[in-house]
């Protein structure tokens, strides 16, 4: 009947997986959120021991858990068993992404006599290979798509193998000491990037290559090299033509920030590489590839916090202004974005519709350790999980426009201690229209005005001033005086920009103090201060000299024009100079 076909043809709902110290548990998806039917009468809810972790396969047709005793693996549609392994110290489990292979990982210590790390072939059970693998960080093999490589990281040495022929080693990429990799996505041809930290004075460096082209720094795609680096952190775009790379110290030796220092930096398989340019000082709290692949979310900057959009120019596409957030998460099929302070924020969220620039809706989500978007794009989870809180543990299963549609408050005395969306293959939710207006809910939305500063009793008959107010809070990009819509500035433009109001503010002399507003004091007109020193004069009239040559070169390649290498080189080092140029200017 068309009834049965349309039901037949009609997007799969996706499940939610529930651990905690009740037991494990497998819900409907939303709106529904009932007990899956084939996992009532399951192992996984009945009295034994808890599961310690589980986790779904990428396409979600299989799900896994370990429990202390054994490693369980089912099929999700009908709940029947596919594999159950005497493991009893395992900690972590993973599967190919084709689902060829199962691997178990137990922590190690000194007196294991066996290699912890094991793969199983999941039809069989038969164990196809076992490692050793000390660190719990990176500890799965890193596969690609279509399971024709897999990678390790042995001894800051990468191991590649191929077709899941464990027993020989297709291929090895040796560097001075590899610490970190990122495998891309996707199809055929494979590329890795891989970060070598930085040793007596040299810089660290991150390189991108494609398998199996590992010949040398000339054989590498792309290359990008820093000082400023403890720890980086590499994220390739879905379409695998570029990497975000967060840098990170872990002490600012400026002082400026408890959070250490962070800078962004951006690596094309093209052989293109930049800093991202980010317009406020302080931490980098998230960085998010849009799943187009075409444009990047970054948080950052001392709260509150400013969130921008860029292309892959690495220029602005829009800014969202300040606000309390430390995240970013985009929809799976990237029509939405949401901009979250979770942690020690209150849990706010702005849900943006991405292509008209919009906010959908502004919920709010308290004592939130955990967020997540539905494959569906409609949904969202979040959740209060243990050891994060102990307290007030529990989940909530949210539409986008802000109404709550199912809630879950652990009794007390209990914990949660996870919550997971079932995986679906890309393609199977098609994007659906976006509406502003609060979907019906029972439960209703939880949006709310925010609680006032405080102000002290002198003030509050008051209207607020720029220096009765904390922070100076900056608006969206379309709600800002004179938005008409146009395409914002140019890198160029925007720095010029800046230089103006820099040298209209400077004309009035302001002055600083560590716990005030600042002071105008007008000044009579003079030359510019001077250090007293000539030498530390000359080199800031020369790094102004050289900034301004930059300048021109940038303008040039903006109209067309095809620059040289060393002018490129000379571009490359406007970060660096302009660094120079404060640090001497801070002493005069």
């Amino acid at each position: 009947s068309p009834r049965l076909f349309l039901s037949k043809m009609a997007p799969p709902a996706p499940l939610l997986a529930v651990r905690g110290s009740s037991g494990t548990s497998l819900l409907c998806g939303p709106p529904v959120c009932e007990e899956h039917h084939a996992f009532q009468r399951f192992a996984i809810v009945l009295p034994g021991p808890l599961c310690k972790y589980f986790t779904f396969s990428r396409d979600g047709s299989l799900f896994g858990w370990c429990n202390g005793e054994r490693v369980h693996v089912v099929k999700v549609a009908d709940g029947s068993p596919l594999l159950s392994l005497d493991l009893p110290k395992t900690a972590m489990l993973n599967f190919s992404p084709l689902n060829s292979v199962l691997v178990t990982w137990q922590s190690y210590s000194s007196t294991l006599s066996y290699p912890n790390l094991q793969l199983w072939d999941l039809q069989t059970g038969h164990l196809l290979k076992s490692f050793y693998q000390k660190k719990a960080e990176g500890w799965c093999p890193s596969w690609s798509e279509d399971e024709s490589i897999a990678v390790r990281n042995v001894n800051n040495e990468l191991h590649f193998f191929e077709s899941n022929k464990f027993d020989n080693i297709a291929t090895k990429l040796h560097l001075q000491k590899v610490t970190e990799f990122v495998l891309s996505p996707g199809s055929q041809p494979s590329k890795v990037a891989v970060y070598v930290p930085g040793s007596k004075g040299a810089p660290s460096f991150v390189r991108l290559y494609q398998y199996p082209n590992f010949g040398g720094p000339t054989s590498a795609l792309a290359n990008k090299s820093f000082f400023k680096a403890d720890k980086v952190t590499m994220l390739w775009n879905k379409k695998a033509m570029a990497v975000l790379v967060t840098a990170s110290t872990e002490v600012d030796k400026t002082g400026a920030s408890y959070y250490g220092e962070q800078t962004l930096h951006y690596l094309a398989v093209n052989g293109e590489s930049a800093v991202v340019q980010l317009p406020k000082n302080g931490p980098i709290y998230d960085v998010t590839w849009s799943p187009n692949s075409m444009e990047f979310c970054v948080v950052y900057g001392f709260m509150p916090a400013k969130a921008t959009v860029f292309n892959l120019k690495c220029n602005t596409v829009f800014d969202f202004g300040t606000g309390p957030r430390n995240a970013a998460f985009y929809s799976p099929q990237g029509h939405l974005l949401v901009l979250a302070g979770f942690g020690n924020l209150r849990g706010q969220m702005e849900v943006w519709d991405v292509k008209k620039y919009q906010q959908v809706s502004k919920p709010q989500a308290p004592d939130s350790t955990h967020f997540s978007w539905c494959p569906d794009g409609e949904h969202i989870v979040t959740a209060t999980c243990s050891p994060r809180l102990r307290v007030s543990n529990g989940f909530k299963i949210w539409h986008y426009t802000g109404s709550v549609l199912h809630q879950h408050l652990v009794p007390e005395g209990q914990e949660l201690w996870e919550v997971l969306w079932q995986p679906f293959a890309d393609g199977t939710f098609p994007e659906r229209a976006i509406r502003y207006q609060a979907a019906s809910s029972e439960l209703g939305s939880t949006e709310q005005k925010l609680a006032q500063a405080y102000r002290p009793p002198a003030l509050r008959n008051k209207p607020a001033t720029a220096s009765s107010k904390l922070h100076e809070e900056e608006p969206p990009q379309n709600l800002k005086p004179g938005f008409s819509g146009d395409k914002p500035l140019s890198k160029t433009a925007l720095k010029n920009q800046k230089k103006r109001e820099a040298k209209k503010a400077s004309s009035w002399g302001f002055r600083w103090t560590s716990l005030s507003t600042p002071v105008p004091t007008p000044v009579p007109n003079c030359p510019a201060p001077t250090s007293g020193d000539p030498e530390t004069d000359k080199k800031i009239k020369n790094l102004r000299k050289k900034l301004k040559a930059i300048e021109q070169l940038k303008e040039q390649q903006a109209a067309g024009k095809t620059l040289e290498k060393n002018q490129i080189e000379k571009i490359l080092k406007e970060s660096q100079l302009l660094q120079e140029l404060e640090d001497l200017e801070l002493g005069l």
